[in-house]
């Protein structure tokens, strides 16, 4: 029997993470400790039956089949220390996400992604957490030649990829000074069912092209990325939970495949097509700042250590998710 935290639970991930669990033979039992700043309780509530709790003597109910939400935030050292009561594992997914904000609003991204993380840590050590798995990204390593992998020296362009290399590098600390077992999964672009909210390329684009409105690339098309179906991602998540021996390790998770955006982008219309979506319109704009033109990973080792790998096509994957937002707007 495990007992799970996912922290920002009612996000995009999290719930599909939670869903995973929830369905899976073995005997989870999950708690959410979330802000609800983008996830929602009704979003939640359509994934699982859940109990809101505020402090430990309600956490009677952390039983198989019901979740235990606790609305809070990962700044605030007391909910961060009774949300990691009776825990075996942590999922930290919580954080300001993209570059695009934290360039914005620098920080905000530090407070949330750095401070936040590190309160995490401290909590789970202090609570006696057995493992700790940090949601992290390729944007650590900065502009380099693709494929990433874990053994590049991390040089981060946006302070995105700053705060999270800040949060590796606590992992890191944690595992060997403290014996925290902590693993860091570096994301790639992830989308999927789910990601109605997202401002990332795919979801905007399908939200864009349903909505009517033109789709704008940032530069010419040319950059690259891995972009990795949420089903998979969550896979990798379960094992790096649950695999032995990999404290203090840092994964690529990812497909291994480099797709420029102006390859998605055609993808992408194909798919809106065969669903009846057509007369799309794309522009392309000046680039942003603090992008990076290539990124792609090497994801060896997670096939290696954890016995993972992707398995969903881009394309198979793009019809899941397009499909979802078309429900998602009946719904509406």
């Amino acid at each position: 029997m495990v007992n799970w935290l996912i922290t920002g639970g009612c996000g995009f991930i999290g719930l599909r993470l939670l869903r995973f669990l929830l369905g899976a033979a073995s005997n989870h039992r999950v708690r959410v400790l979330d802000n609800l700043s983008v996830g929602t309780q009704k979003q939640l509530a359509a994934t699982a039956e859940f109990v809101k709790v505020e402090t430990p003597s309600q956490f009677q109910d952390f039983s198989r089949g019901r979740v235990e939400l606790l609305v809070g935030d990962i700044l605030n050292e007391e909910i961060v220390s009774i949300a990691t009561q009776d825990v075996d594992v942590v999922v930290h997914l919580a954080a300001n996400t993209g570059v695009g904000p934290s360039v914005q609003d620098p920080r905000s991204d530090y407070l949330t992604n750095v401070l936040g993380t590190f309160n995490m840590l401290e909590a789970s050590r202090h609570a006696k957490v057995k493992r700790f798995v940090f949601a992290s990204s390729g944007a650590p390593i900065g502009e380099v030649t693709p494929p990433i992998h874990e053994e590049l020296a991390p040089h981060p362009v946006s302070p995105y990829g700053a705060s999270k290399l800040a949060g590796e590098g606590y992992c890191s600390a944690y595992f060997r000074t403290y014996g925290l077992e902590t693993v860091a999964l570096r994301f790639g672009n992830v989308y999927g069912p789910g990601s109605s909210h997202k401002g990332s390329v795919v979801a905007k684009f399908i939200r864009q092209a349903l909505a009517g409105e033109t789709l704008e690339i940032y530069g010419d098309g040319g950059q690259t990325r891995d972009f990795i179906y949420v089903d998979d991602l969550v896979g990798a998540i379960h094992k790096a939970a649950t695999v032995p021996a990999i404290g203090g390790e840092v994964f690529q998770i990812a497909t291994g495949q480099e797709t420029t955006l102006q390859e998605l982008t055609e993808q992408l219309l194909q798919e809106l097509q065969s669903a009846g979506i057509s007369d799309v319109t794309v522009r392309k704009s000046v680039p942003r700042l603090g992008d990076v033109l290539r990124n792609y990973s090497d994801t060896t080792k997670a096939k290696d250590r954890l016995g993972w790998k992707a398995t969903t096509s881009l394309s198979e994957g793009l019809k899941q998710t397009i499909n979802y937002f078309n429900d998602e707007l009946v719904v509406e």
